[in-house]
């Protein structure tokens, strides 16, 4: 038992006090807030949505009862600005909490009553854009450490830093993490809170990260547009070339990536996680998407299901260009096909090299002479944390089986942070506790968004815990 364990039921009390009554009205003002992410607002700075979300949070956040709190917007020539906020501590220590507050863009398909920009409270769940990714961290946070001084819990240095780039790519993250080096300081814990939970039954902690290599591929088979009746049969569809070009990349029948350069090998660790994760989760592996009926899974075996989300490469179309809507298509053999990719990578695997890959794939020996491209755009590395030290190991597990009431979990999420790639090289030494409130049905970047506010406010207490128990190991 920690020595500087918090009380459990006045923790909880206290977490679910501040989210009701301060946290919940502030997401509520925050989610009417279209601050999309640069990628998907180019005009960001004229629209204004991203200065008025990042004021909404700081002036939260400078009325906390945090001794010594300091909150201020660092805003760096042409890029999105960050909140760095800092809370003196004991010793030297530093333990850095992570987030972030811009977002995806609105979607189609929010069901009646729902929309991304109004938000509805229904029981448990916060509907609306960026609740939960990751809107909620700033105020969480800030909370975890309240709930600290609140139990007069001892706890080290304390930084803040929430960015409104992740959704793009973090590219403008290191600029600030260079700029504000002397004030970050080394810490030794690294809390994020924009990852995803297996259920909301546990805490989970995330031990791995997909990356990822996007970019356009397009083939191009004429100068222009001609009478498919006339040119079919003698020029090759542009369309059936992309066919050809992504058979080369996936099988069809399966979805395994064929390129044996987009896979690595999965450390044994992470094979005996995906197995114990999906024997606790059964069929919510799969059933927490929203299937049509009679619609199956890529696997019958659930932990190949685990594997393929967290450490095997996969290929998704999210884009096309050249094919006019059904309404004003016309009887044409169009010029050229454009599909833009995103190519999930494993953990350990090099972004760069991974779209040099794909390129070269995509690009030799083109059907028929075609031109065909590949115009890589993105490329984010993923992220395998390091050995877990005994103390955080223990720690994690107290905090769940004390406010879940079941043990923790360990699983690797298919998306991206580039954050903490980042975060992992400069900081090799730290110790990283990565979770968050993304769980079945909650769907970050599609419609019907939701935070499921009873795991908000059990995880604010977990959070509060480990940074305790840091403090109390001596790190």
């Amino acid at each position: 038992m920690s020595t500087n364990a918090l009380d459990p039921k006045s923790a909880l009390s206290f977490s679910d006090t501040v989210w009701e009554q301060e946290i919940v009205p502030a997401l509520t003002e925050y989610i009417r807030i279209p601050c999309k992410s640069p990628a998907f607002d180019k005009n960001w700075q004229q629209s204004g949505h991203m200065d008025k979300a990042i004021e909404l949070i700081a002036a939260w956040c400078k009325k906390q009862p945090i001794p010594g709190l300091t909150v201020e917007v660092v805003r760096l020539e042409g890029r999105t600005p960050v909140i760095f906020m800092e809370a003196p501590g004991t010793g030297t220590d530093t333990v850095l909490l992570y987030g972030h507050m811009d977002k995806q863009p609105e979607m189609t398909g929010w069901r009646e009553g729902l929309s991304p920009w109004e938000p509805v409270r229904e029981g448990d769940k916060l509907f609306g854009r960026g609740g939960a990714d990751d809107g909620y961290s700033s105020f969480a946070s800030l909370t975890a450490l309240r709930l600290l001084a609140e139990q007069q819990k001892k706890r080290a240095r304390c930084v803040v830093l929430i960015e409104a780039c992740e959704e793009s790519g973090s590219y403008d993250l290191p600029a600030y993490v260079d700029h504000l080096k002397a004030r970050i300081g080394s810490p030794s814990l690294v809390v994020c809170l924009d990852s995803g939970c297996g259920n909301y039954d546990q805490m989970w902690c995330t031990t791995s990260l997909r990356g990822l290599a996007a970019g356009d591929l397009r083939v191009q088979v004429l100068t222009e547009g001609v009478h498919s009746g006339d040119a079919s049969g003698i020029v090759p569809s542009s369309f059936r070339v992309v066919r050809q070009i992504l058979s080369r990349l996936e099988d069809e029948g399966t979805g395994q990536i064929k390129l044996a350069g987009l896979h690595v090998q999965i450390p044994p660790e992470r094979l005996a996680q995906a197995k114990k994760a999906a024997e606790t989760l059964g069929t919510a592996v799969f059933d927490k998407f929203p299937f049509l009926p009679g619609m199956k899974p890529m696997h019958t075996d659930l932990t190949e299901l685990v594997l393929n989300r967290t450490w095997r490469p996969t290929l998704s179309v999210v884009a096309v260009a050249c094919i006019p809507a059904l309404q004003s298509a016309g009887n044409v053999l169009r010029p050229y096909t454009t599909f833009k990719l995103s190519v999930r990578i494993p953990p350990r695997l090099d972004p760069d090299k991974a779209l040099a890959t794909l390129k070269e794939a995509i690009e030799k020996d083109p059907p028929y002479g075609a031109k065909v491209e590949f115009i890589g755009e993105k490329a984010s590395t993923g992220w395998d944390a390091p050995p877990m030290s005994q103390w955080l190991s223990d720690s994690i597990e107290r905090a769940s089986q004390t406010w879940f009431g079941k043990p923790v979990m360990s699983m690797g999420e298919g998306g991206t942070i580039p954050f903490m790639g980042m975060l992992g090289e400069k900081f090799p030494k730290a110790q990283f506790l990565i979770t968050g409130v993304l769980g079945p049905q909650s769907n970050a970047h599609g419609p019907n968004e939701f935070l499921h506010l009873p795991t908000g406010k059990k995880l604010t207490a977990c959070v509060a815990q480990v940074i305790a128990d840091h403090f109390n190991a001596g790190v």
